[in-house]
């Protein structure tokens, strides 16, 4: 399976690379993308960071550790791991992990309460050091920055907290806040500066940056644009996901029909061209049903002559 770092990554990603329009818009109109990406930067990751977070809190953020692709393994091969996008962690103040997320698919928003439950769930396991007391706990911020509306309520600031039922006005701090940023919304009165980036976010042109962090924010935007270290930035990061999702996809059904012999290469040819998403998941249940090599190719193609008639 290629990785990130793999020749071949970084082949599709310096392929893909966005160009530089006059007036410093740039191509490819992926929303939010060009100053999300920044985060990840060697040199401007922590500003920019700093920057998206205090316009988000409107507070003053102090110094960032800064890291990109936070991952946790599952403590067993049988449990799930996870992988934020940007893991920061402020001096003396709260962690953050900044999402941003464009699969609008009506299953991933309804499981959207339940992941963020487990990303919070992860954090906290990692942030509290053996013999510490529970309120040694740090604040925790979970951010979504969605090109869909989660809630179908128009706004564009969701909050989300926890808290008593039966008594609502009674205070309940446990520290963990998740909010969702709606790049589209209109209802609610979200802070000037905060709908200035969502606008910003959507289209990166100077003329959109505003405020003076956003024009900070823009100046990092096209300077960082000729730097062939963040190819990878560069590529639409939902095209990323949705690459890693199908090689993930793919590799598993190797390893299941690998167990009965070698697999022939136009067999593995035609599952690596594959890119619909949905047929690899089918044909992966076919895989784990399957009781030989030859029993596989033909109930994937009579899976596809259904298709076709």
């Amino acid at each position: 399976m290629a990785t990130e770092d793999s020749p071949v990554w970084n082949r599709r990603y310096y392929e893909t690379i966005g160009r530089h329009e006059p007036g410093g818009r740039f191509s490819g109109k992926c929303p939010f993308f060009h100053a999300y990406s920044l985060t990840s930067h060697k040199t401007y990751g922590e500003e920019a960071s700093r920057c998206i977070l205090e316009c988000i809190l409107q507070r003053r953020i102090r110094h960032l550790i800064v890291v990109p692709q936070k991952v946790w393994y599952g403590e067993n091969p049988d449990s799930h791991g996870m992988r934020l996008d940007v893991y920061l962690d402020e001096e003396d103040g709260e962690l953050f992990d900044l999402e941003p997320d464009n699969n609008s698919e009506a299953k991933d928003i309804a499981a959207l309460p339940r992941r963020v439950r487990f990303y919070h769930a992860r954090i906290d396991s990692g942030s509290l050091a053996a013999g510490e007391d529970y309120s040694a706990l740090r604040n925790v911020a979970v951010i979504f920055i969605v090109t869909y509306d989660p809630f179908r309520r128009s706004r564009m600031v969701y909050t989300i907290k926890n808290g008593c039922v039966e008594e609502p006005g009674l205070p309940y701090e446990d520290g963990a806040r998740t909010v969702f940023l709606y790049t589209k919304g209109t209802e609610g009165n979200p802070p000037e500066e905060l709908r200035l980036l969502m606008q910003y976010m959507e289209d990166s042109t100077s003329e959109n940056a505003k405020s003076e962090r956003l024009k900070r924010l823009h100046e990092m935007v096209v300077g960082v644009k000729s730097d062939r270290e963040v190819g990878l930035a560069y590529m639409k990061w939902f095209e990323i996901e949705k690459r890693i999702r199908d090689e993930s996809k793919v590799e598993s059904i190797m390893e299941l029909l690998e167990d009965y012999g070698q697999i022939p290469e136009e067999l593995k040819k035609r599952l690596r061209e594959q890119r619909n998403l949905d047929t690899l998941r089918k044909w992966h249940k076919l895989a784990a049903h399957a009781k030989s090599i030859e029993e596989f190719e033909t109930l994937i193609s009579e899976s596809s002559e259904r298709v076709e008639a």
